[in-house]
């Protein structure tokens, strides 16, 4: 293992926005000063990051330790390549959803908005906590933490669903997805008497290939709940129910983002690739990324509701990384790290439009988005991009990083993930070209039937209690109040703020869609520029790569667990 520098800078790249918190919590009665020190610690915390970028990408290491905790186990930080090519994208992208958080958060006169913002520097504390963590114990640590103060988003509409899925939040990542990676981590220990990433690989291989197994299956399926793997997924599309900038925390930058995160570390750092290879448990991992894949793209295309069609997409694509992972070949391992960036930017994007679109029309269904992109062209054309990149279209982040992920199961004799990645490319358009299709090129009187959300296997399936099902809609949601599109949100609120959104989903008025224009009047700019600035990100990475320093840092990262 390198020799690492020892620095204050991984610390301060964790605290800065914990820092932040007392100092937003005591604003709250000035919200430009509160949503100024959100701005200013993201901006300081990418600062810090990018400060080490340099010398990571010349090989060295960051380290800073408050000494043993646990006899043996230190409380340990290190800013090594893998650390910095998820806490580089956390802290970037931060950046931009502060200044979106801001203009959704107004332009809907959310309640408890400095709790929010408190909890969302905490969440990013915390996720790159996990990101510079040096072993195990660090790592569970931070996880543990990021489901705490993720909690408060989820939950943040103090509804009954709400509280629903904030608890189902917690069971899954914090009690379920927690303790088998602690107790992956007790047996690691028990094996070679160190947690500490790159040291245990040497001891694990001459451990008892039993117990080794059952240590790689605790840390992966602990991990691969964050990671939303199949059967542990459900939480996912139920905390849809939070405010659209934690559904892009959520599934872009810090919490979901952790889980493949911590995989990449069990699989590269822990065990090592040769190890996967022989104790088999790659090929397992990757069979199980496979399936996931699959059935949640197929489940992709019967959601209306564009939040749930867009969680389940998540879901599949996470499972690239996964299924990367698995593979093992030097090609694939490349493919499966340069697609935590490439996944991020898009997805993002795709959340960042729903959470604009829902603001300033209060249109949640797919089904009612036909022709919007007369009112909203901006957004639906970073929306579009998004989704190409989504399904693998060349010039756009997603097509590099499948591609390496194809090249790299054929190379490694597993031409079947190969197939099933092709699959999945079709189920992605199947799900995203009829949204970008019916936004420009159909209006609300001329849309075609969607027989895959309308049909009694679709996305209006009826419960019991007359509501709704995760991630659907209502049975005959056409008949609820629509609102004029070109309205001020705030017109209509009433004293509960979210008896309104219960109430509607909205839809075009009467006359149809009212032209916006390509001037940005579809909207705030406080939530456009990031959009469009995101999606300019996507179409970066998938036209130089290089230029954007992640490709780089994965390929440091590749040549050291190749060596």
């Amino acid at each position: 293992m390198t020799e690492a520098i020892y620095s204050l800078r991984p610390l301060l790249a964790v605290l800065v926005s914990a820092i932040a918190i007392p100092l937003i919590v005591a604003s709250y009665r000035r919200p430009n000063v509160r949503e100024g020190w959100s701005v200013a610690a993201a901006l300081a915390k990418f600062g810090i990051i990018a400060s080490m970028l340099p010398a990571v990408l010349a090989g060295e290491e960051f380290r800073w330790s408050f000494g043993a905790y646990v006899p043996g186990i230190e409380f340990a930080l290190r800013a090594d390549a893998l650390g910095m090519l998820f806490a580089l994208l956390a802290s970037f992208l931060w950046v931009f959803t502060a200044f979106y958080a801001a203009g959704y958060m107004r332009g809907l006169d959310e309640h408890s908005q400095t709790r929010f913002f408190a909890a969302f520097a905490g969440s990013l504390s915390a996720a790159v906590g996990i990101a510079f963590a040096e072993n195990l114990l660090t790592i569970f640590v931070f996880y543990e933490l990021l489901s705490v103060a993720t909690y408060p988003l989820v939950a943040h509409n103090e509804d009954e669903e709400a509280r629903i899925a904030g608890r189902k939040y917690l069971a899954y990542t914090f009690f379920g997805g927690g303790v088998l990676v602690l107790g992956g981590t007790v047996l690691v220990f028990a094996l070679v008497g160190t947690t500490t990433f790159g040291d245990t690989a040497a001891g694990l291989a001459t451990a008892d290939p039993t117990l080794a197994r059952a240590a790689f299956a605790m840390l992966a399926a602990g991990f691969g709940v964050k990671a939303a793997l199949m059967p542990a997924h459900s939480w996912l599309p139920d905390a849809m129910v939070a405010p659209t900038p934690v559904s892009g925390l959520l599934h872009a930058v810090a919490v979901v983002k952790s889980g493949v995160f911590g995989i990449a570390r069990v699989v590269l750092d822990v065990f090592g690739p040769e190890l996967v290879t022989d104790l088999g448990v790659g090929v397992l991992l990757a069979a199980l990324a496979a399936f996931t894949l699959t059935v949640a793209s197929i489940i992709a295309l019967r959601q209306d509701r564009l939040k749930a069609r867009l969680a389940y997409s998540t879901i599949s694509q996470l499972s690239y990384i996964i299924l990367g992972l698995g593979v093992l070949g030097p090609t694939a391992i490349k493919g499966a790290l340069l697609h935590i960036p490439a996944h991020a930017f898009m997805k993002l994007t795709l959340f960042f439009c729903a959470g604009i679109i829902h603001v300033e029309t209060h249109t949640d269904y797919i089904s009612e988005m036909d022709g919007i992109g007369k009112r909203m062209p901006l957004t639906m054309t970073a929306f579009a991009v998004a989704a190409a990149g989504m399904a693998g279209i060349p010039l756009i982040a997603g097509f590099v990083s499948k591609w390496f992920l194809l090249i790299g199961s054929v190379q490694t004799g597993q031409a079947v993930f190969a197939v099933v990645l092709l699959v999945s490319g079709v189920l992605n358009i199947a799900y995203f070209w009829p949204i970008v299709y019916g936004a420009f090129f159909e209006s609300a009187d001329t849309a075609d039937e969607k027989p895959l959300v309308g049909g009694p296997f679709g996305g209006r399936t009826p419960v019991p209690d007359g509501g709704t099902q995760s991630g659907e809609s209502p049975v005959d949601h056409s008949a609820e109040t629509n609102y004029a599109v070109d309205r001020n949100p705030s017109d209509h609120h009433s004293e509960d703020p979210h008896e309104e959104h219960d109430a509607h989903h909205g839809g075009p008025g009467p006359d149809g869609w009212q032209r916006a224009g390509w001037t940005g009047a579809e909207g705030s700019w406080l939530m456009l520029g990031p959009i469009l600035a995101i999606a300019a990100g996507s179409v970066v990475l998938g036209i130089v790569p290089y230029e954007a320093v992640f490709l780089e840092l994965i390929e440091l990262i590749v040549a050291g667990v190749s060596a």
